[in-house]
C-alpha cells in the first residue's frame, strides 16, 4: 500500500497504530523492541531506563523477554526500571501486588540488579505519600528520564492509574480508582469490596516525557476504548486521547482490538473495498440504522452522501440492494430453529431434515443456556426434537459461602429430623464455619466447600432444563478438570477436558451443537469452553460419520449480542415463551439478585437477558422488519 492510499485509510486516527494477527506476534516485536534498546545501550556503555506495566497486556511480553535472556544471553544488568503504578495500600508480598506480579513474570527470571528496580510502594502512610512521589519523580529524573515507556490502557482509558479527569500535567501521586476499574480487578481480588479504592501512580506529564512510548490492548473487548483513544477528540475523559499530543507514541494492537476503528469497522468512508456480500450486508445496515430509516426507504442520494456511492455504481439500482438484504435479514429469522419439517430449506437457515434432531446444548456455567438462548432451549423442546445439555464446568466459585452454610445447616435438620446420624455433618459444618472465618480475598475454597457450591449449582441446572423441557437422562454433567486446575496448580494441556467432550458428542451423535460465541475476552471460560468444543469436534471428523451432517450455532450470552450483519438464525419468542425463560433463569436461585460475579452491569441475569433480546427484536423491526416481543440470535460456525 502506497504512503498517500495508507494516509487516507488512517485519517481518523490521531495516533500512529500498527495491527498484528495476534498478541503472540505483536508481544515477540514489542519485547524485540526492548531488546534492541537495550543491546544499543549496552553497546556504549550506558544504562537504559524502562517504564514497566502490569496487568494482562504485557504478560506476553515480559515471556518473550525472559526467554531472550535464558536462550540468547540478554543481559537485564544495565536496565533501570519504573513501575507505572502499585495499589494502596498494598503490601509487596500480597499476591494481588504489583511487585509480586513484576517479580513472577519478570524479574525473578532475569539478572537485572535488585538496586535498579523502582515500585511505587503501598505500605506507606497516608501523610508519607506526597513526599514518597516527589522523590520517585526525582529519581526518574536522576537517570536522565523514561527512554521508553511500556503503557496498557483500561477500559475507562486510563494509562497507569490515570483515571478520566486526570490533567495532561499530572505527576506521581495518588488517586482514586475508578469504579470500572475496581469492577475489572474484582477476580484477582476475589469480589469488587476487596479491591482497594486508591493507586500510587506515574502521572500523565511523567508518562509524556517518554522518549518513546508504546501502548498496546489485546481482544475485542478493549476496542471500543482504543478507537475512542485514537480517533476520538483529546479529553480528560478518556487520559489516553493525550498521547495524540506526543509525537513518540505508537499503539501497538491485536486485530479484535483494532476491530472498531474506522478503516476495519467501515472501510468504505476511507477507501474503495471489494463489495462482496458480507460487507454489503454490514454497510446497508449501518446506512439504515445511521439514517435511522428502514432498509427499503434508502435512497440513492443516502448511498453517495454516505461513503457508498462505489456500491450504488457497481450493483445497483440501490432499492434491489435494499431489497436483497431486506430479504436475507427476514429469511434469517424462524420459528423453527431445529429446521421446519416439510419446508424447503433454500431461504431458512436450517435443515427441514431430519424432522427430529438431535441437538446439544453446551453450557459453560451452568446458566449459561437457559440465560443466552432460553427461548430457543424450550422452542426446540416443544417441537420434539432431542435435546441434550452438557453443562461444561462446575461454576462452583460463583456461589457465596453463606449459601454453602445454609445447605449444610438444612442437610444437618433433615437427617435430625428423619432421625439418621448427623456427626459427620457436624464436624464438616464446624470446619467450614471455620475456614470462612479466616477466608483471605480469592482464597481457594477447601475441597469440600468445592463440592458442596458444584452441586448447588448442578441441582440449579437440573431444574433449569426439565423446566425448559429437558429429558432427566438428556442433562450431562462434564466437570471439565481444567475449571478447578486453573485454580490451583496451573494448566498446560486441555486434552483430558477434550476427551471427555468428545465421549459425549460420541454418544449423542447430534445434528446440531449450540456452543457459546462470547469471545471478548480469550482467557476466560467462555473462551476456553468453545476451543475445547472445536478441537473435539475436528478430532472426531475423521473417524465419526456424522459429524458431516452436524451444524455449529453460537450463542452469546446476557451482556452483548451479534451484530445484525453477523446473525444468520433470528429465532423469535412470544411473550410467553419470554416468561416461561424468565421461570427457568429464576430456578439458578444462587444467581439471583445478586450473583457473586455481576460484571460491569448491575442488572439482575434474567433483568439483562430480556432486554438483551428485546433490544434485537427492536433493531430488527427498525429496519422494516416485522416487531417481534424478543429474539434470540445465532451464527453458524463452520469447523
Amino acid at each position: 500500500m502506497s504512503r498517500l492510499n495508507l494516509l487516507e485509510e488512517t485519517r481518523f486516527e490521531k495516533i500512529p497504530l500498527s495491527v498484528f494477527e495476534n498478541q503472540q506476534a505483536a508481544s515477540i516485536t514489542i519485547a524485540r523492541k526492548f531488546s534492541d534498546l537495550i543491546l544499543r545501550k549496552q553497546a556504549n556503555g550506558e544504562l537504559v531506563v524502562l517504564g514497566l506495566a502490569t496487568g494482562a497486556s504485557p504478560i506476553l511480553i515480559y515471556q518473550e523477554l525472559v526467554r531472550l535472556h535464558k536462550e540468547e544471553g540478554l543481559s537485564f544488568k544495565n536496565v533501570v526500571s519504573f513501575n507505572l503504578d502499585e495499589y494502596f495500600p498494598m503490601k509487596p508480598n500480597s499476591e494481588q501486588s504489583y511487585v509480586a506480579f513484576m517479580k513472577h513474570h519478570l524479574f525473578d527470571h532475569i539478572d537485572i540488579l535488585p538496586e535498579h528496580i523502582h515500585i511505587p510502594d503501598g505500605t506507606l502512610k497516608v501523610e508519607d505519600v506526597a513526599a514518597y512521589c516527589l522523590e520517585y519523580e526525582r529519581k526518574i529524573n536522576d537517570f536522565g528520564g523514561l527512554d521508553f515507556q511500556l503503557l496498557g490502557i483500561g477500559r475507562t482509558g486510563h494509562i497507569g492509574f490515570n483515571e478520566p479527569g486526570s490533567a495532561p500535567n499530572s505527576g506521581t501521586r495518588i488517586v482514586t480508582l475508578n469504579d470500572l476499574t475496581r469492577r475489572d480487578a474484582s477476580k484477582d481480588f476475589g469480589g469488587k469490596e476487596n479491591v482497594p479504592t486508591k493507586a500510587i501512580t506515574m502521572g500523565v506529564g511523567t508518562i509524556f516525557k517518554a522518549r518513546e512510548i508504546v501502548i498496546v490492548a489485546w481482544n475485542e473487548k478493549k476496542a471500543g476504548i482504543v478507537k475512542a483513544a485514537v480517533e476520538g477528540e483529546i479529553s480528560s475523559e478518556v487520559p489516553a486521547t493525550y498521547l495524540q499530543l506526543s509525537n513518540n507514541v505508537e499503539f501497538i494492537v491485536d486485530k479484535e482490538a483494532a476491530s472498531l476503528l474506522t478503516r476495519f469497522d467501515k472501510p468504505w468512508l476511507v477507501r474503495d473495498v471489494v463489495w462482496d456480500a458480507q460487507i454489503t450486508k454490514k454497510a446497508v445496515i449501518w446506512l439504515a440504522k445511521h439514517l435511522n430509516k428502514p432498509i427499503l426507504k434508502l435512497t440513492e442520494d443516502d448511498y453517495n452522501n454516505n461513503g457508498m456511492s462505489q456500491l450504488a455504481t457497481e450493483n445497483g439500482p440501490v432499492y434491489n440492494i435494499n431489497i436483497h438484504i431486506f430479504n436475507q435479514l427476514q429469511h434469517a429469522i424462524t420459528g423453527w430453529p431445529g429446521g421446519k419439517p416439510g419446508a424447503s430449506d433454500a431461504q431458512r437457515p436450517e435443515r427441514a431434515l431430519p424432522e427430529k434432531k438431535r441437538s446439544i446444548i453446551f453450557s459453560p456455567h451452568p446458566d449459561d443456556d437457559v440465560i443466552s438462548m432460553g427461548g430457543t432451549f424450550i422452542r426446540l423442546a416443544d417441537q420434539g426434537h432431542d435435546v441434550h445439555v452438557a453443562y461444561q464446568t462446575s461454576g462452583n466459585t460463583a456461589v457465596w459461602d453463606d449459601d454453602v452454610l445454609r445447605y449444610v445447616e438444612f442437610s444437618i435438620d433433615f437427617l435430625s429430623a428423619s432421625g439418621q446420624p448427623v456427626d459427620y455433618l457436624k464436624d464438616q459444618y464446624k470446619r467450614i464455619r471455620e475456614f470462612f472465618q479466616t477466608k483471605k480475598p480469592n482464597q481457594v475454597d477447601l475441597k469440600e466447600i468445592q463440592t458442596i457450591k458444584g452441586l448447588i449449582r448442578k441441582e440449579e441446572a437440573v431444574a433449569g432444563a426439565r423446566f425448559a423441557g429437558t429429558k432427566d437422562e438428556n442433562i450431562h454433567f462434564l466437570n471439565l478438570p481444567f475449571y478447578d486446575k486453573f485454580k490451583t496448580k496451573g494448566l498446560d494441556s486441555y486434552e483430558e477436558d477434550i476427551l471427555i467432550t468428545m465421549d459425549l458428542l460420541k454418544k449423542v451423535k447430534p445434528h446440531q451443537v449450540f456452543a457459546a460465541g462470547d469471545f471478548a475476552d480469550p482467557h476466560g471460560t467462555h473462551k476456553v469452553c468453545f476451543d475445547i468444543i472445536l478441537e473435539a469436534l475436528n478430532r472426531l471428523k475423521s473417524t465419526e460419520n456424522w459429524t458431516s451432517d452436524c451444524w455449529l450455532w453460537l450463542y452469546r450470552g446476557a451482556w452483548h449480542e451479534f451484530e445484525l450483519h453477523e446473525i444468520q438464525m433470528a429465532v423469535p419468542l412470544s411473550p410467553n415463551e419470554v416468561i416461561r425463560k424468565r421461570h427457568a433463569i429464576f430456578k439458578h436461585q444462587s444467581q439471583k439478585d445478586l450473583p457473586v460475579f455481576p460484571g460491569d452491569d448491575a442488572r439482575e441475569f434474567w433483568v439483562r437477558a430480556e432486554e438483551r433480546t428485546k433490544e434485537t427484536a427492536n433493531a430488527y423491526n427498525q429496519l422494516g422488519l416485522a416487531e417481534y416481543e424478543a429474539i434470540e440470535a445465532f451464527v453458524r460456525y463452520i469447523y
